[in-house]
C-alpha cells in the first residue's frame, strides 16, 4: 500500500486509455443491475399485489441504502485508498447482486435484497470518481469523469431493456436473473485493470473534517452540494418512475412501432439511458470548454422544463412523449459528470472523499425519498393528474439545481 497525501493529477503507472477502459467497462455491468427493478417494476406490480407507494417504498429503500454506501466508501477512500475500497464494494455487489437475482420473489424479500444491493454497490461510485481525479489532469477530468458516467448510462440502457422485454415475456425473475448477474462481470473487468494502480492515502482525521464540511463556509463548494442535492431528488424520482410513465402511455397509445415487449423495452430504455449516456459523453467535455457554471445552468433548466412538462403529455401521440423523455434522460443526467468534477476541483484532495461522503448523504438522501414521494402523489392524486402532479414534484429540484449554478462564482474553461 502506498501511503501519500492525494495529488491533484497523478499520472497512471499504466497507460490510461488501459485502466480507465476497464474501469469504464467495470461501470457499465455495474449497472446492469441499478435499473433492474425499474425496468420490470410493471410485472413485478401485478405479481406481488403492490400499490404504488409499496412498488416506490422498494426502490427509496434502494436508494437509502446506496446513499448509506456512498458515505461510508467515500469516507473511507481517504483512509483506506480508493482502490482498496473499490474493490471491496465491488465483491459485496457481486455477492448481493446474486442474491437479489434469485431469492427476491415477493414484496418483502425484494425490498430487503434490493436494499442490499444499493448498500454495496454505492461504495463502487465515488472511489471510481477519485481514481479518476487521481490519475486524469485537469484539464482532461471533465471528459474522464463523463466517459465513466457515460457507461454507467449505457448499463442503465441495457439494464431497463433486458428487464422491461424480459419481464413482460419471460416473467420478473427472467429479468432479475439476467441482470443482477452484472455487478460479478463488473468486478471480474476491474480488478484486473486496476492491479497496477496505487492505492493512494490521505492525511489525518482532522484535515478529513476539514475538507468534509469546507462547504460550511466556502460558497462554491456549499452551492455544489446543494445543487448536487436537488438535483440527485429530480434525478432519482425520474429513474424510478419514467419508465412505468412510457410502459403505460406506449400502451395508451397501442405500442405503434414499438414492435414486442423486447422493443418497447428498447424504446424505453433508449429514451431514458441513451440521451443519457450522450449527455454524459459531451457534457463533461463542454465543461472542460466552457467551464462549468454554464453548463450547469443550461443542464438544470432543461431538466426543471421536462419534469414540468412530461407528465402532462400522457395519451399523446407516442413521438413527441418520447422525444420529451429522451430530452429529460439528456438533461437529468448532463449536470452530473459537471458536479462531480467541480467538487474534485473544489476541495482539497486529501479530503475529497470526506466531501463526497457529505455530499453524497445529503444528495441521495434527499433522492432516496423522491420514489416514494411520487408513488403517493400517484395514489392519492384524481382525475388523471397524477402522471403530471408526480413529475412537476421532481421538477422542483430541477429547478433549485438551476438556482444554485446561477449562484456559483464565474468560472472559465481549465487550460492544460
Amino acid at each position: 500500500m502506498t501511503t501519500a497525501a492525494l495529488p491533484a493529477a497523478n499520472p497512471a503507472p499504466a497507460p490510461t486509455s488501459t485502466w480507465l477502459v476497464l474501469l469504464c467497462a467495470s461501470r457499465f455491468a455495474t449497472s446492469l443491475s441499478f435499473m433492474v427493478y425499474a425496468g420490470a417494476l410493471g410485472p413485478a406490480m401485478q405479481a406481488w399485489g403492490m400499490s404504488a407507494g409499496e412498488a416506490g417504498s422498494i426502490q427509496a429503500a434502494f436508494n437509502i441504502g446506496y446513499a448509506l454506501s456512498l458515505v461510508a466508501s467515500s469516507w473511507f477512500a481517504d483512509s483506506l485508498g480508493a482502490r482498496r475500497v473499490f474493490l471491496w464494494a465491488g465483491w459485496a455487489t457481486a455477492l448481493t447482486g446474486i442474491a437479489f437475482a434469485f431469492f427476491a420473489r415477493s414484496a418483502e424479500s425484494g425490498l430487503l435484497l434490493f436494499a442490499l444491493v444499493g448498500l454495496t454497490q454505492g461504495g463502487t461510485y465515488a472511489p471510481s470518481i477519485m481514481l479518476v481525479a487521481q490519475g486524469v489532469p485537469a484539464d482532461r477530468r471533465g471528459a474522464a469523469v463523463g466517459w465513466l458516467l457515460g457507461a454507467g448510462s449505457l448499463g442503465y440502457f441495457a439494464s431497463i431493456a433486458l428487464a422491461a422485454g424480459l419481464a413482460e415475456r419471460f416473467g420478473y425473475e427472467a429479468a432479475f436473473i439476467a441482470c443482477g448477474l452484472g455487478p460479478l462481470l463488473a468486478i471480474l473487468l476491474a480488478t484486473p485493470g486496476l492491479r497496477g494502480r496505487p492505492n493512494l492515502v490521505a492525511g489525518g482525521t482532522a484535515r478529513r473534517l476539514r475538507g468534509a464540511f469546507r462547504f460550511l463556509a466556502d460558497r462554491r463548494s456549499f452551492l455544489l452540494t446543494a445543487g448536487y442535492t436537488t438535483h440527485c431528488w429530480e434525478l432519482l424520482g425520474m429513474w424510478a418512475w419514467l419508465p412505468a410513465f412510457l410502459t403505460a402511455s406506449l400502451a395508451g397509445s397501442g405500442g405503434t412501432g414499438t414492435g414486442d415487449a423486447g422493443m418497447r423495452g428498447l424504446w424505453i430504455a433508449g429514451a431514458i439511458h441513451l440521451s443519457g449516456f450522450l449527455s454524459s459523453l459531451t457534457m463533461g467535455r463542454a465543461s472542460d470548454r466552457l467551464g462549468r457554471r454554464t453548463v450547469l445552468m443550461a443542464m438544470g433548466l432543461m431538466g426543471a422544463a421536462c419534469s414540468f412538462t412530461i407528465g402532462w403529455m400522457d395519451g399523446l401521440p407516442l413521438l413527441p412523449v418520447l422525444a420529451v423523455a429522451a430530452l429529460y434522460g439528456f438533461s437529468a443526467l448532463g449536470d452530473s459528470p459537471v458536479l462531480s468534477t467541480a467538487m474534485t476541483e473544489a476541495v482539497e484532495p486529501g479530503s475529497l472523499g470526506a466531501a463526497l461522503a457529505v455530499r453524497s448523504i445529503l444528495g441521495f438522501g434527499a433522492g432516496g425519498l423522491a420514489p416514494l414521494a411520487v408513488g403517493l402523489v400517484l395514489d392519492h392524486a384524481t382525475g388523471g393528474s397524477g402522471w403530471g402532479w408526480g413529475f412537476a414534484l421532481l421538477g422542483v429540484g430541477g429547478g433549485l439545481a438551476t438556482v444554485c449554478a446561477l449562484l456559483l462564482p464565474a468560472d472559465r474553461p481549465v487550460r492544460s
